[in-house]
């Protein structure tokens, strides 16, 4: 039997029971902080589950993508471990139980209809303590009780051990179904989860019976496919064996199962088909949580390559094998397989390029290990191979079992603190967890939204929850109004809570008697949440309340997230299709929108994108929303965000002809009401991920009046025309740096000195666009942003008019080289003594001269001395090597010099710097210089 056969089947017999078919959840469930990825087909239905929802069906059937990574050491290794796998599930929320689980577990297994397992190749094993599950089994299927096998609460409980060692929360016995092939171990291919109890504290009697019971049952698809195929290992079924044959091909290797090679050869393939996945979901290698897990396994599988012989991205190559051979079930892949082949590769270019550095750095410290008889690799080491060359710990961990070395994974942690850089850990699906808000949505189950179509709305106080967690608690009323953070659930509200990017409302509840503003909304499964502060009399459950949402704010949002809808058609215009949301947060005139691109947007693309965006929003489009089907909304051409999972029904917006989104945010009626749009920032927050910072409405048109005020500002701080603003800023530039090497190199002001450009540009005022282009270009120049370039050019200009006065002064007060200053020297006996005061000289002007000096002087001593201002005064000493072998020490000689000017410092013998505060006294000053340089000589 085919996988694709074996999939269709097992959810085609489960319809049959009256069970919905439910689409495969995404692989990154970022609705659920506790796991990083989906590991198990019973994730989706958590709040099912724990009837947190209101159930639109009580029987279900799936089959879900999973990642796991804990098992990561046997993956390729072992006959059945994977990273990615997909889990076929059965599920029943309060409705049929262990009885019709098990029946049916068997029916499909053994009916000649479904699968046709013969009877005599499975057996079963049951928890030590449930004697129903044992009985169904013995009585209604008829195994002999040979075959059915009671185990402990580790092996046979859900989660493992939890009657004696927790957690607390929903748990229950489960079942396992084996089997047992001609030749090698048996094979556990279905495990029944019974989820009856809720475990409270510790035993004895801390399992307490649900009021409903559930099943969440699963197959792995991948095993029982192997197990039908009759083939050694997972790799080896129809879909994954391709995979295996061109990484073999690819790495220039023959595959043979039993080698070191073909090890590595399914590791890859399960490593790439994952990653495919991955990416496929805008999930970029990174540097934490789950972006850190794709890194890590792209970078294991680079490894294997390299350990096979490659010196050269190769793991790309494979992303065609795994479009097609999941194509079936999964033919979105096909639509990023591009994209998704270009990001792999460019990590694996990463990787190559310091994998070499980065093993040769291995090897030392293995040799390092072992001369000092030492076997556990320091965390510290650990950090420093990841920071320097990339190599992931869990990598360095594998290669250290190799050597027969450990790993001290608390210190990598802590070095890793250190440098603000832990990568995150795949956290354990968790269920069962109690607060305030949970018996909220059990007795509510969700909030009706009323905001589509209203800002103002009667509604009834359902709940007032008072404290920060673990403290927090329900409580009938309150009248206390230094409480800060106060969450109150209505029975329905035309308040947004915070969900697809768009923040929360805020607004005021309003009673006969009281008020409360909210200063946010969010949303805990589909209950909305006001937070806010009570600011006037009392509140309590079941007052009558007139909700309104702050407009004003409200219509601000809604301009920004109709632009982020309008921003996304025209990147994927200028850019490509791949251009893709990976992220968003829209505020009161204000988007901050993340989309896929490998390489920075240009300064013109983003002009020609903010031209589109400008053209649609004065093309006064009409916008509307609908709820339809989602194949519906597909058929429509509704762009479908890769990675997201969405409901069915669901709710597209249009925008004219040119856009289609599935959004349950606000939205404006006509493109028009945007009314501005102005692109702030664009930047680089991950690998193959840009943001853009933009600005909509009031605020956009406030930025836009900034832009050309900057531009005229800093145009009319150096005189030039606003249209030669660009030129004129290079111009000053240059000017800053040829001023600055003259002062530092001892030059003098040239005679034919200028300020500004020549140019015939007109005096014209720029428009809207060419301000913009022109403060952009010269922001760029000042690495400073656009709005800070007056400040910034007005420093610069400052500068350059200081920097010619001092070389002016310089002028002035003579010529300034070592010859100008040796004529002015002293004989202490055969020592050639200066002395000197250098105008406008800085500290590295005075180093040169003194070396120059030296250079010419086998015995010199030399202070020179300049000041700044009316309480700075810089002085720097040096003195021959020749004379520092007979006592001398100009770390000695400059002290007292810099306390007669009322400072301090020192240094070394051949060089010393010192400052003082009062340039007055310098005169004397230099006198306590000569007369040190004597008394010194003399010794």
């Amino acid at each position: 039997m085919k996988t694709d056969e074996l999939r269709e089947k097992y959810l085609a017999f489960f319809e049959t029971k009256g069970h919905t078919r439910v689409a495969s959840d995404v692989l990154v469930p970022t609705w659920d902080p506790s796991v990083l990825f989906t590991p198990a087909g019973m994730n989706q239905f958590k709040d099912h589950f724990l009837g947190k929802v209101k159930l639109d069906y009580t029987r279900a059937t799936s089959c879900q993508k999973c990642l796991r990574t804990g098992d990561i050491d046997n993956v390729g290794r072992t006959a059945y471990h994977h990273t990615f796998f997909e889990m076929l599930g059965n599920f029943s929320f309060g409705d049929y139980f262990k009885r019709d689980a098990i029946n049916w577990a068997w029916e499909f297994l053994t009916d000649k209809k479904w699968l046709g397992i013969s009877p005599e190749r499975l057996s079963v094993t049951v928890y030590l303590d449930d004697d129903e599950a044992a009985e169904i089994w013995s009585k209604d299927v008829g195994l002999a009780v040979a075959r059915i096998e009671r185990l402990e609460e580790d092996e046979n409980f859900w989660p493992a051990s939890a009657p004696s060692q927790g957690p607390d929360g929903v748990c229950g016995p489960c079942s396992e179904i084996y089997f047992h092939p001609d030749q090698g171990k048996s094979v556990e291919i279905w495990n029944l989860v019974f989820t009856q109890f809720n475990r409270v504290g510790d035993p004895p009697d801390n399992l307490r019976p649900l009021p409903s019971k559930n099943i969440d049952t699963g197959m792995g698809l991948e095993r029982t496919v192997a197990t039908l195929q009759g083939v050694p290992t997972n790799y080896h079924i129809d879909n994954l064996m391709p995979i295996v044959q061109a990484a073999a091909e690819v790495c220039g290797v023959k595959y043979a199962l039993d080698t070191d090679a073909g090890r590595r050869c399914r590791r890859i393939t399960d490593h790439v088909r994952a990653c495919t996945f991955a990416v496929h979901e805008n999930v970029y290698p990174g540097a934490n949580k789950e972006k850190y897990v794709v890194k890590r396994l792209l970078r294991r599988a680079v490894l294997d390559g390299h350990q096979l012989g490659l010196r050269e991205p190769f793991l790309h190559k494979l992303v065609p094998e795994v479009v097609e051979a999941m194509r079936n079930a999964y033919p979105e892949l096909a639509e990023t397989a591009d994209r998704v082949a270009g990001v792999i590769q460019q990590e694996e270019a990463n990787f190559f390029g310091t994998i070499d550095a980065g093993l040769n750095r291995i090897d030392r410290v293995f040799d390092e290990m072992r001369s000092d008889n030492r076997v556990k690799v320091e965390g510290e080491v650990a950090a420093e191979l990841y920071q320097t060359y990339g190599v992931p710990p869990e990598l360095f961990e594998a290669l250290a079992a190799e050597h027969n070395l450990t790993f001290d994974w608390d210190g990598y942690t802590r070095a890793m603190e250190v440098h603000g850089e832990a990568s995150g850990k795949v956290q354990h699906t968790v269920m069962g967890a109690k607060g305030p808000l949970d018996s909220l949505k059990h007795a509510l189950h969700s909030t009706p939204f009323l905001g589509y179509e209203t800002t103002e709305a009667e509604a009834v106080v359902k709940g007032i929850v008072v404290g920060e967690a673990p403290e927090d608690h329900l409580c009938d009323e309150l009248n206390d109004q230094s409480h800060k953070s106060v969450r109150v659930v209505l029975d329905q509200s035309p308040f947004y809570g915070e969900s697809g990017g768009q923040v929360g409302d805020t607004g005021r509840l309003v009673g006969e008697d009281f008020e409360f503003t909210v200063t946010d909304t969010q949303k805990d499964g589909h209950l909305i949440v006001h937070i806010g502060q009570l600011t006037k009399g009392i509140i309590r459950e079941g007052d009558a309340v007139q909700a309104v949402v702050d407009t004003e704010r409200r219509q601000g949002i809604r301009r920004a997230h109709s632009a982020t809808h309008i921003l996304h058609h025209a990147l994927q215009k200028h850019l490509g299709s791949h251009a893709q949301q990976q992220g968003s947060k829209v505020d009161c005139d204000w988007l901050r929108f993340d989309f896929t691109n490998l390489s920075p947007v240009t300064a013109e693309q983003i002009g020609a994108i903010t031209q589109d965006v400008h053209k649609l929003v004065e093309g006064a489009e009409q916008v509307k929303w609908e709820t339809l089907p989602l194949a519906e909304a597909r058929k429509l051409g509704a762009m479908m965000l890769f990675g997201e999972k969405y409901p069915d029904p669901v709710r597209m917006v249009s925008m004219g002809s040119f856009s289609k989104e599935l959004c349950g945010g606000t939205h404006l009626t006509n493109t028009s009401e945007v009314e501005a749009f102005e692109v702030v920032t664009e930047e680089g927050v991950s690998a193959g991920t840009r943001r853009i910072v933009a600005l909509t409405g009031p605020q956009a048109i406030r930025y836009s009046e900034q832009i050309s005020e900057a531009v005229q500002s800093a145009a009319e701080t150096i005189d030039c025309p606003q249209l030669a603003l660009a030129e004129n800023v290079s111009d000053l530039l240059e000017k800053q740096r040829e001023l600055k090497k003259l002062l530092t190199s001892g030059g003098t002001l040239p005679s034919r000195d200028a300020s500004g450009v020549a140019t015939n540009i007109s005096d014209e005022i720029p428009n809207s666009a060419q301000a913009k282009e022109i403060l952009t270009q010269v922001a760029k120049m000042l690495s400073v942003t656009p709005l800070a370039v007056p400040e910034r050019v007005a420093a610069v200009n400052e500068e350059v008019a200081v920097l010619r006065e001092k070389l002016t002064q310089r002028a002035a007060a003579g010529p300034m080289s070592a010859d100008s200053l040796l004529e002015v020297a002293t004989d202490v006996g055969d020592v050639r003594v200066v002395v000197a005061e250098v105008p406008t000289a800085d500290a590295n002007l005075m180093r040169q001269l003194i070396d120059q000096i030296r250079q010419k002087v086998v015995l010199s001593a030399i202070l020179l001395a300049s000041t700044e201002g009316d309480d700075k005064v810089t002085l720097v000493a040096g003195i021959s090597k020749d004379l520092q072998a007979r006592g001398g020490h100009a770390g000695n000689w400059i002290k007292p010099v810099a306390q007669a000017l009322g400072g301090g410092g020192g240094g070394r013998p051949d060089l010393a710097q010192a400052g003082g505060k009062e340039p007055s006294r310098l005169p004397e000053a230099l006198e306590v210089a000569r007369q040190k340089i004597v008394s010194m000589l003399d010794k």
